[in-house]
Protein backbone atom coordinates (compact mmCIF):
# COMPACT_ATOMS: atom_id res chain seq x y z
CA UNK A 1 0.00 0.00 0.00
CA UNK A 2 1.28 3.62 -0.78
CA UNK A 3 2.46 5.37 2.59
CA UNK A 4 0.34 8.48 1.52
CA UNK A 5 -3.01 6.49 1.49
CA UNK A 6 -1.99 6.20 5.21
CA UNK A 7 -1.04 9.67 5.62
CA UNK A 8 -3.52 11.44 3.62
CA UNK A 9 -7.52 11.32 4.20
CA UNK A 10 -10.43 13.69 2.45
CA UNK A 11 -12.55 16.04 4.82
CA UNK A 12 -15.90 16.66 3.79
CA UNK A 13 -15.21 19.35 1.74
CA UNK A 14 -12.88 17.39 -0.02
CA UNK A 15 -9.47 19.04 1.21
CA UNK A 16 -6.59 16.51 2.25
CA UNK A 17 -5.92 16.16 5.81
CA UNK A 18 -2.31 15.08 6.69
CA UNK A 19 -3.58 12.70 9.60
CA UNK A 20 0.00 11.60 10.97
CA UNK A 21 1.32 15.31 10.89
CA UNK A 22 4.54 14.41 8.66
CA UNK A 23 6.94 17.55 8.11
CA UNK A 24 6.35 19.52 5.07
CA UNK A 25 9.45 19.65 2.79
CA UNK A 26 8.39 22.97 1.65
CA UNK A 27 8.67 24.53 5.30
CA UNK A 28 10.74 27.80 4.78
CA UNK A 29 11.90 28.50 8.41
CA UNK A 30 12.67 32.19 8.36
CA UNK A 31 9.87 33.22 5.25
CA UNK A 32 6.77 31.38 6.96
CA UNK A 33 7.55 31.38 10.76
CA UNK A 34 10.73 33.38 12.19
CA UNK A 35 10.46 34.91 15.44
CA UNK A 36 7.54 36.31 17.75
CA UNK A 37 7.17 40.00 17.13
CA UNK A 38 8.90 39.66 13.99
CA UNK A 39 7.49 39.50 10.43
CA UNK A 40 5.59 37.25 9.23
CA UNK A 41 4.64 37.18 12.62
CA UNK A 42 2.89 33.36 12.15
CA UNK A 43 4.42 32.94 15.77
CA UNK A 44 2.58 36.45 17.44
CA UNK A 45 3.09 40.11 17.38
CA UNK A 46 4.75 40.49 20.67
CA UNK A 47 8.37 38.72 20.92
CA UNK A 48 7.46 37.82 24.78
CA UNK A 49 3.90 37.59 24.12
CA UNK A 50 2.05 36.34 27.59
CA UNK A 51 5.51 36.00 29.27
CA UNK A 52 5.15 39.88 29.23
CA UNK A 53 1.48 40.68 29.76
CA UNK A 54 -1.51 38.39 29.88
CA UNK A 55 -4.29 38.67 26.98
CA UNK A 56 -6.97 41.15 27.99
CA UNK A 57 -9.97 39.02 29.65
CA UNK A 58 -12.78 40.88 27.98
CA UNK A 59 -16.09 39.46 29.11
CA UNK A 60 -19.52 40.31 26.98
CA UNK A 61 -21.63 42.34 29.21
CA UNK A 62 -25.26 43.85 29.08
CA UNK A 63 -28.76 44.16 29.39
CA UNK A 64 -31.65 45.68 30.74
CA UNK A 65 -31.04 49.40 31.48
CA UNK A 66 -27.85 51.18 31.90
CA UNK A 67 -27.69 50.66 36.15
CA UNK A 68 -27.77 47.17 35.92
CA UNK A 69 -25.39 46.54 32.98
CA UNK A 70 -22.86 49.15 35.41
CA UNK A 71 -23.68 46.63 38.57
CA UNK A 72 -22.40 43.80 36.33
CA UNK A 73 -19.39 45.60 34.93
CA UNK A 74 -17.99 46.81 38.79
CA UNK A 75 -18.91 42.53 39.25
CA UNK A 76 -17.03 41.42 36.42
CA UNK A 77 -13.81 43.84 37.37
CA UNK A 78 -14.08 42.83 41.16
CA UNK A 79 -14.03 39.20 40.01
CA UNK A 80 -10.56 40.20 38.17
CA UNK A 81 -11.80 40.96 34.57
CA UNK A 82 -9.44 43.40 33.01
CA UNK A 83 -11.13 44.95 30.00
CA UNK A 84 -14.63 46.34 29.92
CA UNK A 85 -17.10 44.51 26.68
CA UNK A 86 -20.41 45.85 25.88
CA UNK A 87 -23.59 44.63 24.27
CA UNK A 88 -26.51 46.60 23.18
CA UNK A 89 -30.08 45.89 23.29
CA UNK A 90 -31.19 45.66 18.87
CA UNK A 91 -33.22 48.90 19.40
CA UNK A 92 -29.68 50.78 19.86
CA UNK A 93 -28.25 48.61 17.51
CA UNK A 94 -31.03 49.57 14.87
CA UNK A 95 -30.98 53.12 15.56
CA UNK A 96 -34.09 53.46 16.92
CA UNK A 97 -34.82 55.15 20.70
CA UNK A 98 -36.30 53.06 23.41
CA UNK A 99 -39.84 54.57 22.64
CA UNK A 100 -40.21 54.11 19.06
CA UNK A 101 -42.79 51.80 17.64
CA UNK A 102 -40.32 49.55 16.44
CA UNK A 103 -38.63 49.53 19.33
CA UNK A 104 -41.49 47.71 21.63
CA UNK A 105 -40.87 44.54 23.09
CA UNK A 106 -37.56 44.54 22.10
CA UNK A 107 -35.97 47.48 25.18
CA UNK A 108 -32.75 45.91 27.01
CA UNK A 109 -33.70 41.85 25.88
CA UNK A 110 -30.27 41.24 24.12
CA UNK A 111 -28.36 44.13 25.32
CA UNK A 112 -28.24 47.21 26.95
CA UNK A 113 -31.01 50.18 26.11
CA UNK A 114 -28.85 53.30 25.33
CA UNK A 115 -31.04 55.92 23.51
CA UNK A 116 -29.09 59.26 25.54
CA UNK A 117 -25.72 60.50 26.64
CA UNK A 118 -27.58 60.26 29.95
CA UNK A 119 -28.15 56.68 29.83
CA UNK A 120 -24.07 56.59 28.41
CA UNK A 121 -23.42 58.29 31.69
CA UNK A 122 -25.00 55.65 34.05
CA UNK A 123 -23.69 52.68 32.05
CA UNK A 124 -20.28 53.74 32.85
CA UNK A 125 -20.84 55.81 36.43
CA UNK A 126 -17.68 55.34 38.69
CA UNK A 127 -15.78 53.92 35.91
CA UNK A 128 -12.47 55.00 35.58
CA UNK A 129 -12.36 55.68 31.34
CA UNK A 130 -8.83 56.90 31.32
CA UNK A 131 -7.71 53.08 32.85
CA UNK A 132 -10.41 51.03 31.90
CA UNK A 133 -10.12 49.40 28.41
CA UNK A 134 -13.98 49.25 26.90
CA UNK A 135 -15.13 47.81 24.15
CA UNK A 136 -18.73 48.39 22.17
CA UNK A 137 -20.30 45.48 20.20
CA UNK A 138 -22.14 48.39 17.78
CA UNK A 139 -21.96 48.44 14.04
CA UNK A 140 -24.64 50.73 12.09
CA UNK A 141 -24.75 53.34 15.14
CA UNK A 142 -20.86 52.79 15.76
CA UNK A 143 -20.89 56.62 15.24
CA UNK A 144 -22.82 57.63 17.80
CA UNK A 145 -22.23 55.33 20.30
CA UNK A 146 -18.54 56.57 20.17
CA UNK A 147 -19.94 59.95 20.22
CA UNK A 148 -21.51 59.50 23.56
CA UNK A 149 -18.70 57.70 25.05
CA UNK A 150 -16.27 60.77 24.10
CA UNK A 151 -19.28 63.56 25.57
CA UNK A 152 -19.25 61.78 28.62
CA UNK A 153 -14.73 62.01 28.76
CA UNK A 154 -15.44 65.07 28.04
CA UNK A 155 -17.78 65.90 30.59
CA UNK A 156 -15.39 64.42 33.01
CA UNK A 157 -12.38 66.40 31.55
CA UNK A 158 -10.80 63.14 30.49
CA UNK A 159 -8.61 63.51 27.49
CA UNK A 160 -9.66 61.27 23.97
CA UNK A 161 -5.94 60.69 23.61
CA UNK A 162 -6.01 58.89 26.77
CA UNK A 163 -9.25 56.74 26.08
CA UNK A 164 -8.43 52.78 25.30
CA UNK A 165 -10.71 50.85 23.45
CA UNK A 166 -12.63 49.46 20.42
CA UNK A 167 -15.71 50.20 19.07
CA UNK A 168 -16.79 46.96 16.48
CA UNK A 169 -18.10 49.70 13.63
CA UNK A 170 -17.57 46.70 10.74
CA UNK A 171 -20.95 47.38 9.09
CA UNK A 172 -20.48 45.41 5.74
CA UNK A 173 -20.26 41.79 7.43
CA UNK A 174 -24.15 43.16 8.68
CA UNK A 175 -24.91 42.58 5.12
CA UNK A 176 -22.82 39.46 4.88
CA UNK A 177 -23.96 37.64 7.86
CA UNK A 178 -25.81 39.37 10.95
CA UNK A 179 -28.66 42.32 9.29
CA UNK A 180 -28.37 44.95 11.86
CA UNK A 181 -27.89 47.51 9.09
CA UNK A 182 -29.37 50.86 8.43
CA UNK A 183 -28.37 52.66 5.38
CA UNK A 184 -27.12 51.51 2.00
CA UNK A 185 -23.96 49.98 1.85
CA UNK A 186 -21.55 52.76 0.20
CA UNK A 187 -22.94 55.60 2.57
CA UNK A 188 -22.34 52.89 5.53
CA UNK A 189 -18.84 52.54 4.11
CA UNK A 190 -18.87 56.68 4.35
CA UNK A 191 -19.44 56.57 7.81
CA UNK A 192 -17.06 53.65 9.07
CA UNK A 193 -14.54 55.21 7.47
CA UNK A 194 -15.02 58.76 9.01
CA UNK A 195 -14.77 57.01 12.26
CA UNK A 196 -11.41 55.44 11.45
CA UNK A 197 -10.09 58.32 10.35
CA UNK A 198 -11.34 60.91 12.64
CA UNK A 199 -9.86 58.22 15.67
CA UNK A 200 -6.40 58.41 14.05
CA UNK A 201 -6.35 61.98 14.56
CA UNK A 202 -8.36 62.48 17.61
CA UNK A 203 -8.49 59.28 19.59
CA UNK A 204 -5.36 57.88 18.83
CA UNK A 205 -5.42 54.58 21.45
CA UNK A 206 -8.45 53.64 20.39
CA UNK A 207 -9.62 51.42 18.24
CA UNK A 208 -12.15 52.51 15.76
CA UNK A 209 -12.73 49.20 13.42
CA UNK A 210 -12.82 45.66 14.47
CA UNK A 211 -13.08 43.54 11.37
CA UNK A 212 -15.58 41.07 12.52
CA UNK A 213 -14.75 37.76 11.11
CA UNK A 214 -17.10 35.67 14.40
CA UNK A 215 -20.46 36.92 12.74
CA UNK A 216 -19.21 35.17 9.73
CA UNK A 217 -18.59 31.75 11.21
CA UNK A 218 -21.43 31.94 13.40
CA UNK A 219 -24.13 32.51 10.51
CA UNK A 220 -22.20 29.30 9.52
CA UNK A 221 -19.19 29.61 7.22
CA UNK A 222 -16.36 27.80 8.09
CA UNK A 223 -13.20 28.47 9.28
CA UNK A 224 -11.19 29.68 5.61
CA UNK A 225 -14.33 31.38 4.92
CA UNK A 226 -14.13 33.10 8.05
CA UNK A 227 -10.54 34.41 7.53
CA UNK A 228 -11.09 35.05 3.81
CA UNK A 229 -14.02 37.29 3.97
CA UNK A 230 -13.00 39.39 6.88
CA UNK A 231 -9.82 40.32 5.26
CA UNK A 232 -12.01 41.29 1.89
CA UNK A 233 -13.62 43.26 4.10
CA UNK A 234 -10.56 45.14 5.60
CA UNK A 235 -9.26 45.17 1.99
CA UNK A 236 -12.54 47.25 1.35
CA UNK A 237 -12.00 49.33 4.62
CA UNK A 238 -8.43 50.33 3.92
CA UNK A 239 -9.04 51.14 0.35
CA UNK A 240 -11.84 53.68 1.33
CA UNK A 241 -9.80 55.34 4.16
CA UNK A 242 -6.80 55.69 1.39
CA UNK A 243 -9.53 57.31 -1.16
CA UNK A 244 -9.70 59.97 1.56
CA UNK A 245 -6.07 60.81 1.52
CA UNK A 246 -4.62 58.97 4.03
CA UNK A 247 -1.56 57.02 3.86
CA UNK A 248 -1.75 53.00 4.72
CA UNK A 249 0.61 53.69 7.76
CA UNK A 250 -1.43 56.14 9.10
CA UNK A 251 -4.35 54.23 10.31
CA UNK A 252 -2.93 50.97 9.89
CA UNK A 253 -2.01 50.61 13.58
CA UNK A 254 -5.48 51.19 14.82
CA UNK A 255 -6.83 48.43 12.62
CA UNK A 256 -8.29 45.47 15.11
CA UNK A 257 -10.02 41.93 14.40
CA UNK A 258 -12.33 39.85 15.43
CA UNK A 259 -12.44 36.15 15.22
CA UNK A 260 -14.64 33.37 16.62
CA UNK A 261 -13.15 29.76 18.13
CA UNK A 262 -14.57 26.71 17.65
CA UNK A 263 -14.11 23.52 19.05
CA UNK A 264 -11.76 21.84 16.26
CA UNK A 265 -8.17 22.92 18.36
CA UNK A 266 -5.81 22.48 16.06
CA UNK A 267 -7.57 23.93 12.80
CA UNK A 268 -8.40 26.90 14.73
CA UNK A 269 -4.79 27.19 16.36
CA UNK A 270 -3.75 27.26 13.23
CA UNK A 271 -6.36 28.92 11.85
CA UNK A 272 -5.26 32.20 13.82
CA UNK A 273 -1.70 31.91 12.81
CA UNK A 274 -2.32 31.56 9.36
CA UNK A 275 -4.47 34.55 9.97
CA UNK A 276 -1.43 36.72 11.51
CA UNK A 277 0.91 35.51 8.34
CA UNK A 278 -1.48 36.28 5.07
CA UNK A 279 -2.86 39.77 7.09
CA UNK A 280 0.89 40.87 7.20
CA UNK A 281 1.49 40.06 3.39
CA UNK A 282 -1.63 41.97 2.51
CA UNK A 283 -0.75 44.86 4.46
CA UNK A 284 3.32 44.91 2.83
CA UNK A 285 2.58 43.50 -0.74
CA UNK A 286 -0.88 44.90 -1.35
CA UNK A 287 -0.92 48.68 0.55
CA UNK A 288 2.55 49.16 0.80
CA UNK A 289 3.39 48.70 4.36
CA UNK A 290 6.36 50.61 5.91
CA UNK A 291 6.13 49.98 9.67
CA UNK A 292 6.20 46.63 11.03
CA UNK A 293 3.31 47.80 12.95
CA UNK A 294 1.17 48.64 10.20
CA UNK A 295 1.36 44.58 9.21
CA UNK A 296 0.03 43.41 12.71
CA UNK A 297 -2.58 41.46 13.26
CA UNK A 298 -4.16 42.22 16.20
CA UNK A 299 -7.63 40.27 17.67
CA UNK A 300 -9.82 39.98 19.96
CA UNK A 301 -11.60 36.19 19.83
CA UNK A 302 -14.81 35.01 21.48
CA UNK A 303 -15.94 31.56 21.86
CA UNK A 304 -18.59 29.96 19.34
CA UNK A 305 -22.03 30.66 20.95
CA UNK A 306 -23.23 28.81 17.21
CA UNK A 307 -21.17 25.86 19.11
CA UNK A 308 -23.00 26.15 22.61
CA UNK A 309 -26.41 23.66 23.18
CA UNK A 310 -29.49 24.03 24.83
CA UNK A 311 -29.43 20.25 25.49
CA UNK A 312 -26.73 19.40 28.07
CA UNK A 313 -25.81 22.90 28.93
CA UNK A 314 -22.88 21.89 31.11
CA UNK A 315 -21.30 20.06 27.92
CA UNK A 316 -20.72 23.86 27.20
CA UNK A 317 -18.14 24.58 29.93
CA UNK A 318 -15.74 21.57 28.39
CA UNK A 319 -16.77 22.97 24.64
CA UNK A 320 -16.03 26.83 25.44
CA UNK A 321 -12.81 25.57 27.08
CA UNK A 322 -11.28 24.00 24.47
CA UNK A 323 -12.58 26.95 22.40
CA UNK A 324 -10.25 29.58 25.00
CA UNK A 325 -7.32 26.85 24.65
CA UNK A 326 -7.39 27.29 20.89
CA UNK A 327 -7.64 31.14 21.19
CA UNK A 328 -4.76 31.15 23.64
CA UNK A 329 -2.35 28.97 21.87
CA UNK A 330 -3.30 30.69 18.71
CA UNK A 331 -1.96 34.10 20.21
CA UNK A 332 -4.82 36.65 20.59
CA UNK A 333 -4.89 39.79 21.96
CA UNK A 334 -8.44 39.36 24.46
CA UNK A 335 -10.73 36.88 24.32
CA UNK A 336 -13.91 36.69 25.83
CA UNK A 337 -15.25 33.07 27.11
CA UNK A 338 -18.56 32.08 26.56
CA UNK A 339 -20.94 31.23 29.66
CA UNK A 340 -22.97 27.49 29.45
CA UNK A 341 -26.19 29.02 29.62
CA UNK A 342 -25.53 31.60 26.32
CA UNK A 343 -27.76 28.85 24.33
CA UNK A 344 -30.76 29.59 26.84
CA UNK A 345 -30.62 33.20 27.53
CA UNK A 346 -28.11 35.88 28.51
CA UNK A 347 -25.32 34.61 31.14
CA UNK A 348 -26.45 34.84 34.52
CA UNK A 349 -24.32 36.58 36.88
CA UNK A 350 -23.16 33.07 38.41
CA UNK A 351 -22.12 31.87 34.80
CA UNK A 352 -20.68 34.84 33.45
CA UNK A 353 -18.27 34.22 36.59
CA UNK A 354 -17.51 30.93 35.75
CA UNK A 355 -16.82 31.76 32.55
CA UNK A 356 -14.17 34.33 33.57
CA UNK A 357 -12.88 31.52 35.88
CA UNK A 358 -11.93 29.35 32.98
CA UNK A 359 -9.72 32.54 31.44
CA UNK A 360 -7.93 32.73 34.77
CA UNK A 361 -7.40 28.99 35.25
CA UNK A 362 -5.79 28.83 31.98
CA UNK A 363 -3.59 31.76 32.58
CA UNK A 364 -2.13 30.84 35.87
CA UNK A 365 -2.74 27.16 36.29
CA UNK A 366 -2.50 25.44 32.63
CA UNK A 367 0.72 26.53 31.97
CA UNK A 368 0.11 27.35 28.50
CA UNK A 369 1.11 30.84 29.00
CA UNK A 370 4.41 30.24 30.09
CA UNK A 371 5.87 29.55 26.42
CA UNK A 372 5.73 31.28 23.09
CA UNK A 373 3.71 29.71 20.74
CA UNK A 374 3.81 26.14 22.86
CA UNK A 375 2.73 24.33 19.44
CA UNK A 376 5.17 25.74 16.32
CA UNK A 377 6.92 24.03 14.62
CA UNK A 378 4.21 20.63 15.28
CA UNK A 379 4.23 18.75 11.67
CA UNK A 380 0.07 19.07 12.37
CA UNK A 381 -0.01 23.12 13.02
CA UNK A 382 2.29 23.93 10.64
CA UNK A 383 0.85 22.08 7.50
CA UNK A 384 -2.67 23.18 8.72
CA UNK A 385 -1.32 27.23 8.78
CA UNK A 386 0.13 26.70 5.36
CA UNK A 387 -3.63 24.87 4.48
CA UNK A 388 -6.15 28.00 5.68
CA UNK A 389 -3.56 30.15 4.69
CA UNK A 390 -3.13 29.19 0.74
CA UNK A 391 -6.92 28.59 0.76
CA UNK A 392 -8.04 32.26 2.38
CA UNK A 393 -5.93 33.50 -0.16
CA UNK A 394 -7.58 31.88 -3.11
CA UNK A 395 -11.08 33.25 -1.59
CA UNK A 396 -9.20 36.45 -1.52
CA UNK A 397 -8.51 36.76 -4.86
CA UNK A 398 -11.81 35.52 -6.15
CA UNK A 399 -13.59 38.49 -4.70
CA UNK A 400 -10.89 40.79 -5.69
CA UNK A 401 -12.13 39.56 -9.46
CA UNK A 402 -15.46 40.51 -8.87
CA UNK A 403 -14.36 44.21 -7.52
CA UNK A 404 -14.21 43.80 -4.00
CA UNK A 405 -16.68 43.11 -0.91
CA UNK A 406 -19.29 45.72 -1.85
CA UNK A 407 -19.67 44.25 -5.55
CA UNK A 408 -19.38 41.20 -3.79
CA UNK A 409 -22.38 41.54 -1.50
CA UNK A 410 -24.35 43.24 -3.79
CA UNK A 411 -23.92 40.15 -5.91
CA UNK A 412 -25.48 38.03 -2.60
CA UNK A 413 -21.88 36.00 -3.04
CA UNK A 414 -20.53 35.79 0.54
CA UNK A 415 -23.98 35.34 1.44
CA UNK A 416 -24.70 32.41 -0.78
CA UNK A 417 -21.27 31.00 0.09
CA UNK A 418 -21.89 31.01 4.18
CA UNK A 419 -25.35 29.34 3.43
CA UNK A 420 -23.96 26.53 1.61
CA UNK A 421 -21.83 25.78 4.25
CA UNK A 422 -24.09 26.12 7.05
CA UNK A 423 -26.53 23.92 5.15
CA UNK A 424 -23.74 20.75 4.67
CA UNK A 425 -22.54 21.08 7.87
CA UNK A 426 -26.12 20.79 8.92
CA UNK A 427 -26.72 17.53 6.76
CA UNK A 428 -23.65 16.00 8.53
CA UNK A 429 -25.08 16.21 12.01
CA UNK A 430 -28.26 15.37 10.59
CA UNK A 431 -26.89 12.07 9.12
CA UNK A 432 -24.25 11.68 12.33
CA UNK A 433 -21.38 12.04 10.21
CA UNK A 434 -20.47 14.56 12.72
CA UNK A 435 -21.39 13.92 15.90
CA UNK A 436 -22.73 16.95 18.86
CA UNK A 437 -22.74 15.26 22.54
CA UNK A 438 -26.69 15.50 23.87
CA UNK A 439 -27.98 16.08 20.26
CA UNK A 440 -27.37 13.37 18.27
CA UNK A 441 -24.66 11.37 20.94
CA UNK A 442 -24.85 10.54 23.81
CA UNK A 443 -28.44 11.46 24.85
CA UNK A 444 -29.57 11.97 28.12
CA UNK A 445 -33.08 10.73 28.78
CA UNK A 446 -33.05 13.22 31.86
CA UNK A 447 -33.79 17.14 31.08
CA UNK A 448 -31.05 19.27 31.87
CA UNK A 449 -32.27 22.07 33.93
CA UNK A 450 -30.26 25.69 34.38
CA UNK A 451 -30.99 28.92 35.80
CA UNK A 452 -31.44 31.49 33.43
CA UNK A 453 -31.30 35.40 33.33
CA UNK A 454 -34.94 37.11 32.96
CA UNK A 455 -35.27 40.81 32.01
CA UNK A 456 -37.48 43.20 34.16
CA UNK A 457 -40.56 43.29 32.09
CA UNK A 458 -41.10 46.74 33.57
CA UNK A 459 -37.92 47.66 32.20
CA UNK A 460 -39.52 49.02 28.91
CA UNK A 461 -41.45 51.36 30.30
CA UNK A 462 -39.22 52.91 32.99
CA UNK A 463 -36.85 53.51 30.12
CA UNK A 464 -39.31 55.26 27.85
CA UNK A 465 -40.43 57.22 31.30
CA UNK A 466 -36.83 58.68 31.44
CA UNK A 467 -35.91 59.40 27.81
CA UNK A 468 -39.36 61.13 27.81
CA UNK A 469 -37.80 63.44 30.95
CA UNK A 470 -34.64 63.99 29.14
CA UNK A 471 -35.94 65.47 26.19
CA UNK A 472 -38.05 67.84 27.99
CA UNK A 473 -35.44 69.29 29.89
CA UNK A 474 -33.13 69.85 27.42
CA UNK A 475 -32.63 73.14 24.74
CA UNK A 476 -34.86 71.94 21.89
CA UNK A 477 -33.80 74.86 19.53
CA UNK A 478 -30.28 73.87 20.07
CA UNK A 479 -30.74 70.60 19.40
CA UNK A 480 -32.40 70.82 16.40
CA UNK A 481 -30.02 73.16 15.12
CA UNK A 482 -27.11 70.69 15.66
CA UNK A 483 -29.37 67.99 13.83
CA UNK A 484 -30.17 70.38 10.71
CA UNK A 485 -26.20 70.89 10.72
CA UNK A 486 -25.44 67.48 10.21
CA UNK A 487 -28.16 66.80 7.88
CA UNK A 488 -26.41 69.93 5.40
CA UNK A 489 -22.81 68.47 5.74
CA UNK A 490 -24.27 65.00 4.90
CA UNK A 491 -26.12 66.32 2.20
CA UNK A 492 -24.32 68.67 0.37
CA UNK A 493 -20.28 67.76 1.54
CA UNK A 494 -17.96 65.60 1.80
CA UNK A 495 -16.49 66.49 5.43
CA UNK A 496 -16.42 63.79 8.05
CA UNK A 497 -19.51 63.82 9.98
CA UNK A 498 -18.10 62.47 13.28
CA UNK A 499 -17.73 66.54 14.86
CA UNK A 500 -21.05 66.62 13.96
CA UNK A 501 -22.32 64.09 15.04
CA UNK A 502 -20.13 64.63 18.68
CA UNK A 503 -21.61 68.52 18.32
CA UNK A 504 -25.55 65.95 18.11
CA UNK A 505 -24.63 64.27 20.72
CA UNK A 506 -23.42 66.93 23.37
CA UNK A 507 -26.72 69.03 22.41
CA UNK A 508 -28.80 66.01 23.70
CA UNK A 509 -29.73 65.34 20.47
CA UNK A 510 -31.36 61.13 21.09
CA UNK A 511 -29.51 58.08 19.18
CA UNK A 512 -32.61 58.03 17.04
CA UNK A 513 -32.90 61.43 16.13
CA UNK A 514 -29.11 61.18 14.95
CA UNK A 515 -30.15 58.16 12.91
CA UNK A 516 -33.12 59.49 11.20
CA UNK A 517 -31.80 62.55 10.63
CA UNK A 518 -28.97 60.33 8.36
CA UNK A 519 -31.56 58.28 7.14
CA UNK A 520 -33.13 61.24 5.51
CA UNK A 521 -30.37 61.50 3.73
CA UNK A 522 -29.14 58.20 2.79
CA UNK A 523 -32.28 56.29 2.90
CA UNK A 524 -32.91 52.72 4.31
CA UNK A 525 -31.04 49.29 2.82
CA UNK A 526 -33.28 47.20 1.24
CA UNK A 527 -32.19 44.01 -0.03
Amino acid sequence: MDKNSTIFIKRSDGSLINQLGTPDSNLDYERKLGFPGTAPFTRGIQPSMYRGKLWTMRQYAGFGAAEETNQRFHHLLKEGQTGLSTAFDLPTQMGYDSDHPMAQGEVGRVGVAISSIEDMERLFKNIALAEVSTSMTINATAAILLCFYLAIARRRKISFETLKGTVQNDILKEYISRGTYIYPPTSSMRLATDLITFCAKNVPKWNPISISGYHIREAGSDAIQEVAFTFCNAIAYCQSAIAQGFEFDEFAPSLSFFFASHTNLVEEIAKFRAARRLWATIAKERFGAKKERSMLLRFHVQTGGSTLTAQQPNNNIVRVTIQAMAAILGGCQSLHTNAKDEALALPTEESATLALRSQQILAEESGIANTIDPLGGSFAIENETDRIEKEAQKLIEGVGRMGGSIHAIEKQYFQKAISDRAYEFQQQIESKERKIVGVNAYLSKEESSCSILKVDPNLEKEQKLRLEKFRKKRDARKTMKSLSVLESIARESQENLIPFILECVESNATLGEISDTLRNVFGPYQV
